[in-house]
């Protein structure tokens, strides 16, 4: 049986992590889209570039940080909603790419009035 544990190194660009926790975020219910424009019926359609406006990660021997700017919907508790976020991007990166996420901010930067 070949030992396939040392074929090759694999490398996961940050924007490919940063487009995964973008999506993440808008999936949360009450996150009405990314600060950086993107909401969730446009997130579909666009490519991983535009899905990471508003996310910045770092990874750092295999360790994610993230800072995730978000506009939430008018009536969500912001605190609550934050924390799904948390939890979701962080649950989602570990599960799509094995890395361990240790961080991530998020920052409400307004809120959706209609």
């Amino acid at each position: 049986m070949e030992d396939t544990k040392n074929i090759g190194k694999i490398n996961i660009a940050d924007d490919v992590v940063a487009s995964i926790a973008g999506i993440a975020a808008i999936e949360v219910d009450g996150v009405a889209r990314l600060t950086g424009g993107i909401s969730k019926d446009e997130a579909s359609k666009l490519g991983k570039k535009k899905l990471a406006k508003g996310v910045n990660v770092s990874i750092i021997d295999g360790n994610v940080e993230a800072d995730i700017s978000v506009e939430l919907e008018y009536g969500n508790n912001i605190s609550k909603v934050s924390k799904e976020v948390q939890a979701k991007v962080k649950q989602t990166i570990e599960n799509m790419t094995g890395l361990n996420v240790t961080v991530v901010n998020v920052v409400v930067s307004g809120i959706k009035l209609d």
